[in-house]
């Protein structure tokens, strides 16, 4: 790690322990109260800014892995701190640099830059989760522009977005990714209407089930041509399941940290816990996962600002991380036994939030049939 990166990540740690300290992460976690106060916070360290490309759209060559060293150590903090990054770095930011034009870019970057919102990626539907071509949604013209009509759920961050990006299917007769285009649409526009979904994990991630009846959106809110949406969306979900791949790396850094200081200080049969073989190889297997995943997430990264094509290693690196996530909390649950079982326990947190992350983004199903696929076996496969 550069001298530059650790500095950024002790000012990070500074402005996470000041402004999102661990009661607050509880507090707002009881209460589903988003912290969204720390997108201010995030502009003012210049955290967005170092999303935007150089001068003559030129890449900083270390951007993407400054970028995930970041957000995995806002993911060591508070997941809910590294998501609320991500939907502004990636949903939004990423969106609008690497598919919208740039009469779109210049009406919205400045504000996601300067900490004014994020936007809400508005793309599962009740049929088209995992499977993402089935969508129902459809957009129809009319002399104005588009008319959407359709239901999404599931949405996170829909009510307090600055625009929802929503994909609809603008050819009727079209079937899979084919027929799919992206539109920006207010979320408080005439026609659309929501309903916060109650959930056990993400509480502060606040999720959405949303009904668009016949609304009208412009045509220079359009995102990409028309019935390339698909190729939008993949470019998109790249870049957040490299975000999310770090994030939950350093949540699950959280979680064996919390686990090994435990097991130091709990003492049984005259001794700590940790002295036990059992438990000590336990918790050296879960960092040894843990440094793994970080190995991955780091590397898709690293490939990302080399301009590779890595939809496998993104695919792997979101497989692996959000997959470790949720062994390292079940190990850290049962090693803390009834200090992790407590309603007031950080490990409890974790352990629930973590059920999310490996169908959220990509099931983890789905996402060994696309690293299959480029291996040449799996479905694809003629018979």
């Amino acid at each position: 790690m550069s001298f530059e990166v650790e500095s950024l990540c002790g000012s990070i740690d500074k402005m996470m322990q000041k402004h999102l300290p661990p009661e607050e992460v509880r507090r707002r976690d009881e209460q589903a109260d988003p912290p969204n106060h720390l997108l201010k916070f995030y502009a003012e360290m210049g955290l967005f800014e170092l999303v935007m490309p150089l001068q003559d759209h030129e890449w900083d060559l270390n951007r993407w892995q400054r970028l995930s060293i970041i957000q995995e150590r806002l993911g060591y903090h508070a997941t809910m701190a590294a998501l609320l990054y991500n939907r502004v770095a990636c949903f939004g930011m990423m969106t609008l640099i690497t598919s919208a034009n740039k009469a779109q870019q210049d009406r919205f970057l400045p504000q996601l830059v300067s900490g004014g919102g994020a936007f809400a990626l508005a793309l599962s539907e009740a049929g088209a989760g995992s499977d993402a071509g089935a969508i129902q949604t459809r957009a129809e013209r009319f002399d104005a522009g588009w008319k959407i009509t359709g239901r999404k759920i599931w949405i996170s961050g829909a009510a307090d977005a600055i625009r929802l990006i929503v994909a609809a299917r603008t050819d009727p007769i079209s079937k899979g990714g084919s027929g799919i285009t992206l539109f920006m649409v207010d979320p408080d526009a005439p026609g659309v209407a929501m309903s916060q979904l109650e959930k056990i994990g993400n509480r502060c991630s606040l999720s959405y089930d949303i009904g668009f009846e016949e609304v009208a959106v412009k045509e220079e809110d359009r995102i990409g041509d028309v019935n390339g949406g698909f190729d939008c969306l993949k470019k998109t979900l790249f870049y957040a399941r490299s975000g999310l791949a770090a994030a939950v790396v350093g949540t699950a850094q959280a979680a064996v940290d919390m686990a090994a200081t435990h097991a130091r200080d709990r003492k049984q049969f005259g001794k700590p816990i940790a002295s036990f073989q059992v438990i000590a190889h336990r918790l050296a297997n879960m960092q040894t996962d843990v440094d793994l995943a970080r190995l991955l997430a780091r590397e898709l990264a690293a490939a990302i600002d080399s301009g590779k094509d890595c939809s496998r290693l993104a695919a792997q690196a979101k497989l692996v991380s959000t997959e470790t996530l949720k062994r390292v909390t079940e190990h850290g649950m049962q090693i803390m036994a009834s200090a992790a079982y407590a309603s007031e326990s950080d490990m409890n947190r974790y352990w629930r939030d973590a059920r999310l992350y490996s169908f959220g983004e990509g099931s983890s199903e789905v996402l060994l049939d696309l690293i299959a696929a480029d291996m040449g076996v799996g479905r694809g496969v003629a018979g």
